[in-house]
């Protein structure tokens, strides 16, 4: 057995130069969804003959799991393992590694735009003016913001030196990030009310609670400044849908931007039809440069792997 499943919707179409050492090295790729999110039927069919898989978002279950009997190893060409059945994993002593920190510079730029975009009321008013109206609201400035940033991994961090660069001041909330993840006089680390307190944005970067409850719900938002920026480029579920909407009818929030959904392409929902909501279709890390670098990093990981097990 020597095919490699190919799952990234960046990666899937073929042709990337940066998994040619894979073919280089004799595997056989496979890419049972080219250009798609790759359905449990499809991934059914296509795993059983793989020792090793480069992984995207889609979400992958027991079953497919128990359907891969020489499978060796997962290799993520990004950060999160939400998406992965961690038990049935190393259960089987199935290796997962992951490309730590390579999109970092790609999603730490999307979440600052989004800001800039709520801060200045960017998309409602090219909507009007589409319209044929003429909307002007009073912005935010973000020097001298108050920016709460929940996570302070590497796409956190990178966030938090981009606002404190432009003269804003950071709280940064987690309780697992090593200590120094920014040093800057306008940067604290704080508990998590501390750091949404009055918070002008609010910008999540953080994995889903072990209980899979939202970070964010009704008490946690009302502690924010009347109509701050939220932006969500992490989690969709950090999100209490049901909450943030009455937040933005009522002004609590003045505008919600969010690069993740629950699934991919989202259902349509009030939440994501209020006209204070900003969406983007999960293009944080879909920057040349992050695709370039997450993808070597995980067909290194893949390789690794693989030859510590032929060895």
């Amino acid at each position: 057995m020597n095919r490699i499943m190919i799952t990234p919707r960046s990666l899937s179409n073929g042709g990337h130069p940066a998994l040619r050492p894979l073919q280089d090295a004799g595997f056989e790729l496979v890419m049972p969804a080219p250009g798609a999110t790759p359905s449990e039927q499809q991934l059914l069919a296509a795993v059983p003959s793989c020792v090793g898989w480069l992984a995207g978002v889609e979400p992958i279950s027991e079953a497919v799991i128990s359907a891969a009997p020489h499978l060796r190893v997962i290799s993520r060409n990004g950060t999160g393992i939400d998406n992965l059945p961690m038990p049935a994993l190393e259960a089987r002593g199935i290796a997962v590694r992951r490309a730590e920190g390579t999109n970092a510079r790609g999603v730490a730029e999307l979440a600052l735009a989004l800001t800039f975009a709520g801060l200045r009321d960017i998309v409602p008013t090219h909507t009007g003016l589409q319209q044929g109206v003429w909307p002007r609201r009073a912005g935010h400035e973000i020097q001298g913001a108050r920016i709460g940033v929940v996570g302070l991994g590497a796409i956190g961090a990178a966030f938090s030196e981009f606002c404190l660069a432009l003269g804003a001041r950071v709280r940064g909330f987690d309780p697992f990030a090593p200590e120094g993840a920014c040093g800057h006089p306008n940067f604290e680390r704080t508990d998590l009310a501390t750091a949404l307190t009055d918070a002008d944005v609010v910008s999540l970067h953080a994995p889903m609670p072990q209980d899979g409850r939202p970070l964010l719900g009704a008490s946690q938002l009302e502690k924010m400044a009347q109509g701050a920026v939220v932006v969500n480029t992490a989690r969709a579920g950090l999100i209490d849908d049901r909450a943030m909407l009455a937040a933005l009818d009522s002004g609590r929030v003045g505008a919600y931007a969010t690069d993740v959904f629950p699934t991919e392409p989202p259902e349509l929902t009030a939440l994501l039809r209020h006209n204070r909501v900003v969406t983007t279709s999960h293009i944080g890390g879909f920057t040349r440069q992050s695709v370039e670098r997450s993808t070597r990093r995980a067909v290194d990981n893949l390789l690794d792997v693989l030859a510590r097990h032929e060895a």
